[in-house]
């Protein structure tokens, strides 16, 4: 993988031809002006110490470093690499509801579409921080192991919906004890599980789940998303809406109770999404008074400078053109290397 990082300074490669093309004018005139003052075959004998070809020679030193500088500046860039930064910071763990009940509309432009966005905003504000992702419905697996790579984070984040698990419910309980072993061993900094479910369908013991994370330093904070309320869940088409075996419209709700009570357990906070970003800004408050300690963290980069061998081979050429004198060197005057 190659690219450059200004790649708009390649456009200076542009000067190249006009440099030869000044060049060869500049020889042809100087052939012409030694014309006017004799034979050129007897002035040779007259000027012993003129070498043309010192001449060109220095000029293509000149030219090839010219080019060189202007690679070195575009900023050529190669390969790949990990690097290991010391970081401020803590880590934690989403638990995003994928469930049906999510595409509910009753939170604009539905329950789903608020969360991502406000996860989005959320990694925005994160720096040194870790953060991994778990999906969950009627079951929970890793959509983003730990890590402080937000782009990789926002792209992973971009592609969820509710196709990806095909087993409805909502295993809460699940989602957090798999977010409980996700966490990088031995790291003593402070750890939160974010859950952000409407709490419909509760399958198992959330509570309990909660409680066990608590007990290992884990504080898990509940957002509940949705209208205690209800609404129906869009299917497809406008004004097509999710239907039980009866034929009659599924009404899903906000649980905020067993929210309340997992938050309660996972010594967390509870805080209701709605229209407005105060469930953001209560995360984001959350994660402040949160423990910043030291933690390595392997950063990706995706390029690395190579400017470095062109610009001493640039220099050498340049040392070569200052060292090489336009006509002969008496020293040398008589290895015919130049003449």
């Amino acid at each position: 993988m190659f690219r450059f990082a200004n790649p708009e300074f390649l456009y200076l490669l542009l000067i190249l031809p006009a440099l030869i093309v000044f060049y060869i004018y500049a020889v042809i005139q100087k052939r012409r002006a030694v014309k006017r003052y004799g034979n050129p075959a007897l002035l040779v004998e007259l000027m012993p110490d003129v070498s043309p070809k010192r001449q060109h020679l220095k000029f293509w030193l000149s030219f090839a470093a010219i080019a060189l500088m202007i690679f070195v500046i575009a900023g050529p860039q190669f390969g790949s690499k990990l690097e290991t930064v010391k970081r401020q910071g803590v880590e934690i763990m989403v638990c995003l509801d994928v469930s049906n009940s999510m595409l509910s509309e009753d939170v604009a432009p539905s329950r789903l579409a608020k969360a991502k966005q406000m996860l989005a905003k959320l990694t925005d504000g994160l720096s040194n921080d870790k953060v991994g992702m778990i999906v969950f419905a009627g079951d929970a697996f890793t959509q983003l192991p730990i890590t402080s790579d937000y782009i990789s984070a926002k792209m992973f984040l971009s592609s969820i919906s509710p196709e990806m698990i095909s087993t409805q419910g909502t295993a809460i309980g699940a989602a957090i004890n798999l977010a409980a072993r996700s966490f990088t061993p031995n790291e003593t900094s402070d750890k939160a599980i974010i859950v952000i479910t409407d709490g419909e369908n509760h399958e198992d013991d959330a509570v309990g789940a909660a409680k066990m994370a608590s007990d290992k330093g884990i504080h898990v904070n509940i957002v509940g998303i949705g209208d205690p309320k209800g609404a129906p869940i869009p299917m497809g088409s406008a004004n097509n809406y999710m239907k039980d075996n009866a034929g009659n419209v599924v009404i899903t709700k906000l649980n905020e109770q067993m929210c309340q009570e997992i938050a309660a357990a996972g010594n967390g906070m509870y805080v209701r999404a709605d229209n407005t970003n105060s469930a953001l800004r209560a995360l984001e408050k959350e994660i402040e008074k949160m423990n910043k300690t030291e933690m390595d963290s392997k950063v990706y980069s995706e390029y690395d400078e190579q400017f470095q061998i062109l610009a001493w081979i640039a220099l050498i050429l340049l040392i070569g053109d200052v060292l090489t004198l336009d006509r002969k060197n008496r020293i040398f005057k008589k290895i015919k290397l130049f003449s």
